[in-house]
């Protein structure tokens, strides 16, 4: 017979059923759920097969509900406070400015260069991902041209488009005397 896991008595089971029904979040839910299975005697693998959560998972909950009581369940995100974001609404317009035109250094604003001038206005090391970021907020991305190679014939390009109308001859040409020659030999 497998073993029971002991639950505290914090709770009674009735008050953990009605607390499971009126949790504000699913995931607060789940773990009344599971402490009033277990506390009705359910055995870990019943729990398991009827939530979907792991063994170990489980176990977890348990612990915390056992030391810390009903304020140990859930996943606590509501009490994240805001950050505050790295630069303001002005130094933000101020970074729009700076965006319009060529960095110093030529070539174009990526991450790195967003978050060294972030850097720099700020007084703080920021990251090249969150120069990126900013980068991606304001809408912004990488316009780099296609490469030309600045040696090519434009009548020897024409001669290799695919709907060129010399080639396109050729080509059906070619594919029946292949297809005539498969048929024979296959």
């Amino acid at each position: 017979m497998p073993k029971r896991i002991k639950i505290e008595p914090h709770l009674s089971t009735e008050e953990l059923q009605r607390r499971c029904r009126q949790a504000k979040s699913p995931t607060l839910a789940h773990h009344y759920q599971i402490i009033s299975l277990l506390a009705q005697g359910k055995s870990s693998r019943e729990v398991m097969e009827l939530t979907g959560y792991s063994r170990s998972w489980i176990y977890e909950i348990v612990w915390g509900y056992n030391r810390y009581g009903a304020e140990s369940l859930g996943d606590h995100r509501e009490q994240n406070r805001d950050y505050d974001p790295i630069l303001n609404d002005v130094q933000q317009a101020q970074l729009w400015q700076v965006l319009q035109q060529p960095p110093a250094d030529g070539g174009l604003w990526n991450g790195r260069k967003v978050a060294d001038w972030m850097s720099e206005l700020t007084g703080r090391k920021i990251s090249r991902q969150r120069g990126w970021e900013y980068l991606k907020s304001m809408k912004f991305r990488r316009r780099v041209p296609r490469p030309e190679y600045e040696a090519t014939d434009l009548l020897e390009q024409e001669k290799w488009k695919k709907k060129s109308p010399e080639r396109s001859g050729e080509i059906g040409e070619k594919i029946s005397r292949k297809r005539r020659r498969s048929m024979v030999n296959g």
